[in-house]
């Protein structure tokens, strides 16, 4: 075991909705990560749970089986995998019939030191009878945990009604709301970069910065997952994981690590949001929709291509980029744009800090002009910081400035496995950190800015703009940032 891994409590993880894809993909390849690092090991059980008649080796069957298909092979301890699965059960469980249910509570130990948490790894509609069924099976305790996913709605009533169906069982303190971003490594470096360190803290603001980049580009399409033409970029991406990220940059100091003073801090940054509004929406959004693409080497399906019949026609956005303003001391005049979708010319995530120019240029005579700094953070792929910063260019000849990058790689400077976020939030419920999970006020702060835009959306009459499958998006994200003179970043570093 890594002397880095700090070992959890021994706990009881009940997982509903256990045959689901959510548990095959990620839950049980995270868990699997972290018992092989020791950070569990056979005092620790997971419960899965859903209406399926399974049995426990049916289940752990389906773990293996998991593991085999989603944990790369060089990862795979035939020895480890045996010791992992034998601490799976099952219990089949219908929520809404609980006397047709198996005994749930013959599978959890009633022993306070032995965590108890529940995954929800459900529809939102099923989080409250699953919480009444806990209740009524008296398996609640004060000090459990609940993790429910997201879609935690699809505006603000419907968000409000979800949580209040989850409050009526579980305090907030028990609540823990997962955005698999939040657990990504690089976005805690961002803390990390900002809040460790003196260099960059006291530039950190409207003095030096000029504006902010957010880009989410995934090279895939929605295929044929239904939930996707019922929410939607704006409310898939803009609402919680972009939102979030935005916080993280604008957010002041908190006082310490504490998951309320962190999350504190992140609420008044969505309660500083400007709204966008009536005549703003035009101005300040772009929504757009991929179309296919067709030709001797690329053959590729448009979005209306992959609906069903009776969905054709959709105005479903598959791209936004909108532009929002922080209206506080520290952000006054610095844009923040956003931008993200499917079928882009690229999969990255990445944050960009864009500063100011010098105030005054002494290489009037020099091959090339001085571009401004940049601070790229890369989520994904190829995790990393990347500051972008003028040199002279080496050897004779005059003054040549170059741009060049200052790179910090995740895979070059630690050479270990970065872990997946999942990893990082399951063990994070476990240890009782809410830090990176969102309260229930963010969440309505959220919806509360994004609603106006959805609104005045579908009172236009204007479709979502196409794009080609393969580009960055539709013509109108390039004039939403050109128009202010900017441009939007991309690597070619």
């Amino acid at each position: 075991m890594s002397s880095r891994i700090i070992p959890v409590q021994p706990f009881d993880y009940v997982v509903f909705g256990a045959t689901g894809d959510l548990t095959k993909r990620k839950l049980i390849p995270a868990l699997y990560h972290r018992f092989k690092d020791g950070q569990f090991d056979e005092q620790s059980r997971i419960i899965g749970a859903s209406r399926s008649k399974l049995s426990d080796a049916d289940f752990q069957k389906a773990a293996r089986d998991a593991i085999t298909q989603f944990v790369e092979k060089e990862y795979q301890d035939e020895a480890v995998i045996d010791r992992f699965i034998k601490i799976f059960s099952y219990v089949p469980v219908d929520a809404s019939n609980p006397e047709t249910s198996g005994d749930l509570g013959k599978a959890l130990r009633d022993d306070p030191k032995i965590v108890r948490a529940f995954y929800l790894a459900v529809a939102p509609d099923l989080f409250e009878p699953i919480a009444e069924y806990l209740a009524k099976k008296k398996l609640y305790r004060r000090d459990a945990r609940v993790v429910i996913e997201k879609p935690l709605g699809h505006d603000l009533a419907s968000s409000v009604e979800i949580n209040d169906g989850v409050a009526k069982i579980f305090k907030e303190d028990q609540v823990y709301r997962i955005d698999h971003y939040l657990g990504k490594e690089t976005v805690q470096n961002l803390l990390a970069l900002r809040f460790a360190n003196a260099l960059f803290e006291p530039i950190w603001n409207s003095a030096h910065i000029d504006h902010v980049q957010l880009t989410v580009a995934e090279s895939v399409g929605a295929g044929t997952r239904g939930y996707y033409d019922e929410s939607g970029a704006l409310r898939d991406m803009i609402q919680n994981h972009m939102l979030q990220l935005l916080c993280l940059v604008a957010m002041e100091p908190p006082a310490s690590d504490d998951a309320n003073a962190l999350r504190d801090e992140k609420l008044k940054v969505l309660r500083a949001l400007k709204p966008i509004l009536n005549g703003d929406v035009a101005k300040n959004t772009v929504r757009g929709q991929y179309k296919g693409v067709k030709s001797e080497t690329t053959s590729v399906a448009g979005y209306q291509d992959e609906l069903p019949e009776d969905k054709r026609g959709s105005r479903t956005e598959t791209f936004v980029a909108l532009k929002a303003e922080v209206e506080n001391w520290r952000w006054s005049g610095v844009p923040f744009y956003f931008r993200t979708g499917k079928r882009m010319a690229n999969r990255v995530s990445e944050i960009c800090i864009q500063f100011k120019p010098i105030p005054h240029s002494i290489f009037d005579h020099a091959e090339g002009a001085p571009k401004a700094n940049k601070l790229v953070i890369r989520l994904q792929p190829d995790e990393g910081v990347k500051l972008l910063m003028m040199i002279k260019d080496p050897g004779p000849g005059g003054m040549r400035l170059r741009e060049v990058p200052l790179n910090l790689s995740f895979a070059q400077t630690f050479a270990e496995r970065t872990p997946e976020a999942y990893e990082r939030l399951l063990m994070d419920v476990v240890r009782g950190s809410q830090a990176l999970f969102m309260r229930r006020d963010e969440l309505e702060a959220a919806w509360k800015w994004v609603d106006p835009i959805r609104e005045a959306w579908d009172r236009s009459s204007e479709p979502p703009q196409a794009y080609v499958a393969g580009t960055w998006g539709p013509s109108g994200a390039i004039a939403l940032i050109e128009r202010d003179g900017r441009t939007w970043y991309e690597d070619d570093n």
